[in-house]
């Protein structure tokens, strides 16, 4: 696709600084620019490579004032960023077109319910009384278990499981090899074995939705593992039984959230990130990378750090002193001899 610098400036609302008839149909990041590329700068630490780059466009933002000369047309919008964003959505959407219609070998049981313009792929298997919504793209290699219920306009990619009487809503995106629905960790100890506990609930992922690769979403053992609308997953994350995470919290790959945990709305929580069983985290907690969550987050809006967690501002002065730690120790110990030493003499 191309664009002229006068058709981004009507697409954005921008106000154009140069050649409006140059055109752009690649987009790199500002210090990778190229000829026929467009970038865009929201970050004034990345100023320098303004006054470099190669990009045909650069969006800016409106309070933006130059310093040296620029090649590039600029084109100056509200946010730059988000501008930016906005056109990736737009080429995508055009570049990523979905197919449409059945492939086959797959197999589809008799009284599945599939709407308009839908998409399964080669050796899919759709189980007993699954319901599929309009739109919905189901990429090859897809099993579905008896009882889902898939809504529109959502898409499963190659590889994902999704196990019986699961929902899944509208506007999703699952990635490749996810698992939706396997069996909660639920075992009762007794005489040196451990028995399994049925886990007999669903998982419920609600709208817009998106889920990233080799993700594994447990099932309650009763009732729903619930996926609140708006929630964005990384790949490699791990939810079990019964845990709730709240509408439009984002969190990043390798987390672990074990049985039973609530997590509030609009929380964002860090890669590797390990959180205990039949905890509450408050609305817009932000937890960072590697922590280790062993107890209940009540305050809203807490920002916390570490194994175990704690404040973050009091992690970050924690650890100054915990980097230097083997130098307090020699003073300590220095001065330990030093102690010993006035002994002696005030005996003597």
């Amino acid at each position: 696709m191309k664009f002229s610098a006068y058709q981004l400036a009507q697409l954005l609302n921008g106000e154009i600084v140069g050649d409006g008839s140059v055109e752009v149909s690649g987009v790199a990041k500002i210090e990778e620019g190229k000829p026929g590329c467009l970038s865009f700068l929201a970050n004034l630490q990345y100023e320098k490579y303004i006054y470099q780059t190669q990009s045909s466009i650069v969006l800016v933002n409106k309070d933006f004032e130059p310093s040296k000369p620029i090649k590039a047309t600029l084109i100056k919008v509200d946010n730059a960023y988000k501008s930016f964003a906005h056109l990736l959505e737009i080429c995508s959407k055009e570049l990523d077109k979905h197919p449409v219609g059945i492939e086959y070998p797959s197999f589809i049981s008799s009284n599945v319910k599939v709407g308009r313009n839908v998409y399964i792929g080669a050796f899919s298997y759709i189980s007993n009384n699954v319901v599929i919504g309009h739109n919905t793209k189901i990429y090859p290699n897809v099993f579905i278990g008896e009882n889902v219920t898939i809504g529109d306009n959502t898409i499963i990619y190659s590889g994902v499981r999704i196990y019986k009487n699961c929902i899944v809503g509208n506007h999703c995106i699952i990635h490749s090899n996810t698992v939706i629905g396997s069996d909660g960790f639920g075992f009762a100890s007794a005489d040196h074995s451990n028995k399994k506990i049925p886990q007999i609930g669903n998982v419920v992922i609600e709208d817009f939705v998106e889920i990233g690769a080799n993700c594994s979403i447990d099932r309650a053992t009763m009732g729903s593992t619930i996926i609140r609308q708006q929630v964005k997953l990384d790949n490699l994350i791990q939810v079990a039984h019964n845990v709730e995470i709240g509408e439009n919290t984002v969190i990043a790959s390798q987390t672990g959230i074990s049985g039973s945990t609530k997590i509030g709305k609009n929380c964002m929580i860090g890669g590797q990130v390990g959180i205990a069983g039949h905890l509450t985290i408050a609305d817009e907690v932000k937890i960072a990378a590697q922590s280790g969550i062993g107890s209940s987050i009540t305050k809203k809006g807490e920002i916390i750090q570490g194994s175990p967690a704690f404040n973050i501002k009091k992690y970050q002065k924690s650890y100054v002193h915990f980097k230097h730690l083997p130098e307090i120790i020699n003073q300590l110990e220095s001065l330990a001899k030093e102690v010993e030493e006035l002994k002696k003499l005030t005996n003597k």
